[in-house]
């Protein structure tokens, strides 16, 4: 008993060298940091998928990069700046000129000329919120990526109410949005959060992506196969292609302007370049041989069904640099998974015409 009565009840924390004051929060940012979620995944054990590193890359090759931190944008500003001057100039001469002819050609000049200055305004206006926005979306995809692999609560609860508000305009998942936004205060975990709204809010995006793609490859593979000229296939392939990257930011919420989408082009290149034109275990060549198509087709429909899976692969490249998120709870499709028919042989399609 004595024994006993020596013990005296100790106590614990579990915030390392806090002491007595309030536990640090961890602080979680949307901006981008090198090798960031390489990190953060380390943390966790798990190592970053090999499609979801080359993913940011091209994200950072494009999107996130900053066009004025390199010698072309310096040299595209410092032309502009100096065009815009001279035009200034030019445009100040012509207004005097018509005013000492005639108050009322000045004066319409200058109303002309301001409205053409506002239009200018909103447009550059439009521009910049466009490209925040695509950026916006490129570092909530990080975010979710690094919040998955620490399971971080806080960052989760915080990224999945930017995506309820990157979704806010589209009245179909507004139920959605609602249950995911009440599902912020009751998960503790930050992953299964994660997983949630990826499986609620992002997997029936993937799936409107996905009959993009399977339309445009289907209009690229028609064409080409009916289309008297060579120009005429190249020329439909690329607008095809630049319609169909257009489409996917827009349907997972960017709204790239010209330049944006300049931006937005440059990242989906630099994802084909990354992965070689094909989408990772998936390759091209063993599609087509293993299929036969080759062989079952002729010269100009070959030619249809090669240029449909190559607008394919553009469009799943636009797929995974505009989703907001890695894929997580399901693998990233591949050219068979979102256009089937173009690897179907001739039998398969006249046993479907029969049915």
């Amino acid at each position: 008993m004595a024994t006993e009565a020596r013990i005296k009840p100790q106590a614990f924390r579990l915030d390392k060298g806090q002491g007595a004051a309030e536990p640090a929060r961890e602080t979680f940012t949307l901006e981008p940091v090198e090798d960031f979620v390489e990190a953060e995944a380390a943390k966790s054990g798990a190592p970053l998928d090999p499609a979801e590193r080359a993913v940011e890359s091209a994200q950072r090759r494009g999107i996130t990069q900053s066009a004025l931190l390199s010698w072309g944008g310096l040299f595209v500003s410092a032309a502009g700046g100096f065009i815009l001057l001279a035009l200034s100039n030019w445009l100040i001469a012509l207004v005097a000129e018509l005013f000492s002819r005639s108050k009322a050609l000045g004066y319409a000049a200058l109303g002309l000329g301001g409205l053409a200055l506002l239009a200018l305004a909103v447009m550059a206006g439009r521009e910049i919120w466009s490209i925040a926005r695509q950026s916006k979306i490129a570092h909530m995809h990080i975010g979710f990526a690094a919040a998955r692999a620490a399971d971080d609560r806080d960052a989760a609860r915080r990224l999945v109410a930017a995506l309820v508000s990157l979704q806010a305009k589209r009245g179909s998942s507004a139920a959605v949005r609602a249950n995911l936004i009440g599902l912020t205060k009751e998960i503790v975990d930050g992953r299964d959060l994660i997983d949630i709204a990826e499986r609620d809010l992002v997997l029936p995006l993937d799936r409107e992506v996905a009959r993009e793609i399977a339309n445009a490859a289907k209009r690229v593979s028609m064409v080409t196969a009916i289309s008297p000229r060579a120009l005429v296939d190249v020329a439909f392939v690329a607008a095809q292609a630049l319609r169909l990257v257009r489409r996917i930011s827009e349907v997972y919420g960017g709204r790239p302007g010209f330049f944006g989408f300049l931006k937005l082009i440059r990242s989906v290149g630099a994802h084909l370049a990354i992965t070689g034109g094909v989408a990772v275990g998936d390759s091209l060549i063993q599609q087509v041989v293993g299929h036969g198509i080759a062989a079952r087709l002729s010269a100009r429909l070959g030619e249809g069904v090669l240029n449909g899976m190559l607008t394919a692969r553009v469009g799943l490249s636009a797929m995974a640099v505009c989703r907001p998120m890695p894929f997580a709870i399901e693998p990233p499709p591949g050219i068979g998974d979102v256009a089937p028919f173009l690897f179907q042989s001739d039998k398969k399609r006249e046993d479907k015409r029969k049915d």
